[in-house]
């Protein structure tokens, strides 16, 4: 705790006090995003100390790189001490990888009520760490218990043992309102968390047996620090939805951002846990990926893939995407309007501003030691190809568009999709999933 506290302090020194980071203010849940304020109105936040590893790398979140793994010939005597057994749903089983792995660093373990409350509250842990949402385990057994050492199982492998040191009923109408800003069953996050948990919520110290097996591989924070430049400014963009055009375009012109380093990469890192229930499946995405990573080739990128599951919490989902980046290795995140945002599944109407991730993610990017890249708004012209909107303005470019629904309906119906919207490859991975259903 005291390592914590004092790398804490460390960081939290780092903190700007002259920054002028807009204070986050979320909108009314049920008003939609305005655009009112311009890219150019946010500028980046730039660190002015950058703590590195000795490799050259990022400082991980709280000064250490967690490694939760046990080694293979301490499994069996692990497996026999449990008393109980608990078989994760997809979300826990995301969490303990990611938590198994260090993605989570400086957490060893599922937080107990303490620290769980203090970071609903305050996205603070006891020792004063920021971290954007709790990290939870949630079970309807009775019979487990502090003092328990419970199995996790997940899909008929055992995934990770946990010492169980709190158990409690917690109140999730709360929970929902801070972390989401909403209790309303209207919010996917508030569903999962109503309709989809458990009564109670586990905290305790994890020890990981195995990676959960997936179709797609998911590098661990080591692996990925491994192919990443000392010394040199990493980006990250995060997604959950197949790459197009001016995605690519986004990330690609990123790099070349007034706060960004000469010879910077930019690492895509989707998250392919589960997310909303009409988002594309994971393992499709995952195939849009690898087929727009061969097409492109581009020596600049890096890609991994993250088993995340997505809350949609908007601004406090930013800043968790933030420390997990940040553990990843990398120095700069790109953010866009409105990221990790969703809409009423009644009204349609979104639940935060557009740049409430910003605002939150600026006020809080000196304190991880990390700078922020806003998402610049491209638009794609007849004379010019992609430009930013407000070229396109000024010169009175034609600028073509084509919506998500129109789309999907070309999709389906064989219909040739503009190369200018999106890659080839990509339209065949998807074109071959809408035939399916």
């Amino acid at each position: 705790m005291s390592l914590l506290l004092n790398q804490n302090a460390q960081l939290r020194s780092a903190v700007r006090r002259d920054s002028q980071a807009p204070v986050f203010r979320l909108s009314n849940i049920h008003s939609s995003a305005k655009l009112s304020r311009s890219v150019s109105a946010r500028a980046p936040i730039v660190t002015k100390a950058a703590l590195k590893t000795a490799e050259g790398l990022q400082v991980a979140h709280g000064g250490k790189l967690m490694n939760l793994m046990a080694p293979a010939n301490q499994h069996q005597e692990l497996i026999k001490s449990c008393n109980k057994t608990i078989e994760c749903s997809h979300r826990n089983a995301c969490d303990v990888e990611l938590l198994s792995i260090g993605a989570f660093s400086p957490y060893q373990g599922f937080m107990d009520q303490e620290n769980y409350e203090l970071v609903v509250k305050d996205m603070r842990t006891k020792c004063g760490l920021l971290f954007g949402l709790p990290i939870v385990l949630d079970t309807d057994r009775e019979d487990v218990v502090p003092g328990d050492k419970v199995l996790l199982t997940y899909q008929g492998q055992n995934i990770a043992v946990v010492d169980i040191s709190s158990k409690w009923v917690p109140d999730k109408p709360l929970e929902c309102l801070k972390c989401y800003g909403t209790s309303s069953l209207e919010h996917p996050a508030v569903q999962m968390v109503a309709m989809e948990r458990g009564k109670y919520y586990l905290g305790g110290k994890v020890t990981g047996l195995e990676l959960p097996q997936r179709i797609f591989p998911c590098a661990t924070p080591a692996e990925v620090r491994a192919t990443l430049p000392s010394n040199q400014d990493v980006l990250a963009f995060q997604c959950r939805n197949p790459i197009h055009r001016a995605h690519y375009e986004l990330f690609i012109r990123a790099l070349d951002a007034p706060n960004v380093k000469e010879g910077a990469v930019c690492l895509v890192h989707p998250t392919c846990g589960p997310t909303q229930d009409d988002d594309i499946p994971g393992v499709v995405r995952y195939r849009t990926y690898e087929v727009l990573k061969s097409e492109t080739n581009n020596p600049r990128l890096r890609w991994a893939y993250l088993p995340y599951s997505m809350h949609m919490a908007g601004p406090r989902e930013a800043i968790q995407h933030m420390i997990i980046r940040k553990n990843y290795g990398c120095t700069h995140f790109i953010i866009g309007r409105d990221m990790a945002g969703c809409k009423s599944t009644i009204t349609g109407k979104d639940f935060y501003g557009a740049y409430d991730a910003q605002d939150l993610a600026n006020k809080h990017a000196a304190e991880l030691n990390m700078q922020t890249v806003p998402s610049l708004n491209i638009v794609y012209t007849e004379q010019k190809g992609y430009v930013t909107a407000d070229v396109a303005k000024k010169e009175g470019l034609t600028t073509l568009s084509l919506s998500g629904t129109k789309f999907r309906q070309m999709l389906r119906g064989g219909a040739d999709i503009p190369t200018w919207f999106a890659f080839k490859s990509v339209v065949s991975v998807l074109r071959e999933q809408a035939q399916k259903q």
